[in-house]
């Protein structure tokens, strides 16, 4: 309690002597220890590895022709001139494949086996999937894709890695770069653009915002009910977020403890969120990113609590014999050439020349878009547009992080599909019971059964090509399935208004029943079949 108080007290000091004197913007602020790039590249390679496992549950649905995304869907639904893998074949078989293909990069990014390599094809086969079915993507599939791409320039493999042990060399202790400098600034650049957006919102400033996100019933889960009970504590720390995000470029300036203490309340936010609203992957991403702030003073640190623990001998005993086991499964060669084939110098200028390019397009141009003196790079096809239209085809253009920003949803909402059969029956066919424009379910975010059904939802009802797909899709599924043949298909969205009075009584919500689609099975043209008055 000493050390921690001592660092709360010294904290604005420290923060004066570096923002008062640029000389202290030094390189050690975009440092990374080589152990934390192994932390970073490890839990990268399982995030590959369990998107696409998770993924797989939705397999056909989602990701084969006979599903709701065909090919012709998600080309549309993509960037003009988008790559993917996935678009050379229609074959369930094939796509199957290359799920497996992906997971197994995945590992292979995990135990840093060529680790160049695998960070390259795990970017490729990422980007491929997400065009495969962009119709289902997040915030978390973008920030993911943006650090792999960033990774690929970084040597994550210097560590606890089977190249590390193949190398039989001393790694370096840290990694000092453009490189580092961008990856870092990535995570910066995210946070802070989204408390800047946030300041738009009254409900923000005031502390209103988190209380009524944990009031969405179709986001919230696991511990989120129990959560809205605190409505006081929830509030406070909606405020202590609020403030981490404008200042976190602290991440930059603080160093040792201090760092490691600020990298600690963001781990914890991030844990915080994933056990109460459902946002799939993005906790898990922003904390593999923030792995990478972590400096000399933490492993020393964790090192020490090993040591009292008794701890350290295990590792020493236990864990290095087992990755040179490892290491021992993974073929080691290396070519012996009296000359390179490619000049060394040459290798390093198309190195540095596209690091700078990224650098520029990526981070640079994104962030003078909110400068007002530079409102030139923001014009229509000026700069900023014309590199997001080229950056969208590999999927590494920057968003404008609005996440929960920068006003807070403060409405429930689930859909009803309602549907007519030959015999005259209706019944909804979404939620598979008799028609009614009632909740489904007194915790929405059941009637999805991943996360990115829920997005996927929010393109059947912002497109009619993706709302015509999934409603042929019923036609045919449901028919197929059951004695019964649906003529009409509607898809209704229905609005609740959540406030801090009915946030535990969706009884006394104002309800807006929105027909967003019509659709007639076969040859049966469109009708609307009418929600109740």
């Amino acid at each position: 309690m000493g050390l921690i108080s001592h660092y709360l007290t010294t904290l604005p000091t420290r923060v004066r002597e570096r923002t008062a004197n640029p000389t202290h913007l030094d390189p050690a602020s975009v440092r990374i220890d080589t152990r934390s790039l192994a932390a970073f590249r490890i839990g990268a390679g399982l995030l590959v590895a369990a998107d696409v496992l998770l993924r797989a549950r939705n397999f056909e649905f989602m990701y084969t022709e006979d599903g709701v995304v065909p090919q012709s869907l998600a080309m549309e639904a993509s960037a003009d001139g988008a790559f993917s893998i996935y678009y050379f074949t229609t074959s369930s078989t094939a796509i199957a494949a290359l799920f497996a293909l992906t997971a197994l990069v995945g590992f292979q990014l995990a135990v840093g086996y060529r680790t160049r390599v695998a960070t390259i094809l795990a970017f490729l086969l990422v980007v491929s999937l997400d065009h495969h079915n962009p119709l289902v993507l997040s915030y978390a599939d973008v920030l993911f894709r943006l650090l792999l791409f960033w990774a690929i320039f970084l040597p994550l493999g210097e560590r606890w890695s089977v190249d590390a042990v193949h190398a039989d060399r001393a790694p370096r202790e840290s990694i000092t770069s453009v490189a580092s400098a961008a990856i870092l600034a990535q995570i910066v650049f995210m946070y802070f653009l989204n408390g800047y957006h946030k300041t738009e919102s009254e409900l923000w400033i005031g502390g209103e915002a988190t209380p009524l996100i944990m009031g969405l019933d179709n986001t919230t889960f696991l511990l989120g009910d129990v959560m809205r009970n605190f409505p006081t504590m929830l509030q406070y720390g909606g405020l202590t977020w609020y403030y981490m995000l404008l200042f976190s470029w602290l991440l930059f300036l603080l160093r040792g403890r201090a760092r490691t203490a600020l990298v600690a309340m963001f781990v914890g936010g991030h844990a915080s969120f994933a056990i109460t609203v459902r946002i799939g992957a993005f906790p898990y991403v922003a904390i593999a990113g923030l792995l990478l702030f972590l400096q000399a003073s933490f492993w020393a640190d964790a090192k020490t609590i090993a040591r009292s623990a008794s701890l350290e001998q295990i590792q020493s005993t236990e864990v290095r014999p087992r990755l040179e086991q490892v290491a021992r499964l993974f073929p080691s060669f290396r070519l012996e050439r009296s000359a390179p084939a490619v000049p060394n110098w040459l290798t390093r200028s198309v190195y540095s020349v596209a690091l700078a390019i990224a650098v520029v397009s990526i981070l640079i141009v994104p962030a003078l878009t909110y400068v007002p003196l530079a409102d030139f790079v923001d014009e229509e096809d000026g700069p900023a547009d014309r590199i997001e239209q080229r950056a969208e085809v590999v999927s590494v253009d920057q968003p404008d992080w609005s996440v929960f920003a920068p006003h807070p949803r403060t409405s429930d909402q689930y859909y009803v599909f309602p549907a007519e059969t030959r015999d005259g029956e209706r019944i909804d066919v979404y939620n598979d019971r008799e028609l009614s424009y009632d909740r489904p379910y007194e915790e929405l975010q059941k009637q999805f059964d991943t996360y990115r059904e829920r997005f996927y939802m929010s393109s059947v009802r912002s497109s009619d090509t993706v709302a015509a797909s999934l409603a042929e899709h019923l036609c045919s599924n449901w028919e197929n399935d059951r004695d019964a043949t649906i003529t009409h298909v509607n898809v209704y969205y229905v609005v609740e208004d959540v406030t801090l009075e009915t946030i535990d009584e969706p009884s006394d919500r104002s309800r807006d029943v929105e027909r967003v689609y019509e659709h007639g099975c076969g040859d049966h043209d469109p009708a609307e079949i009418s929600p109740p008055v």
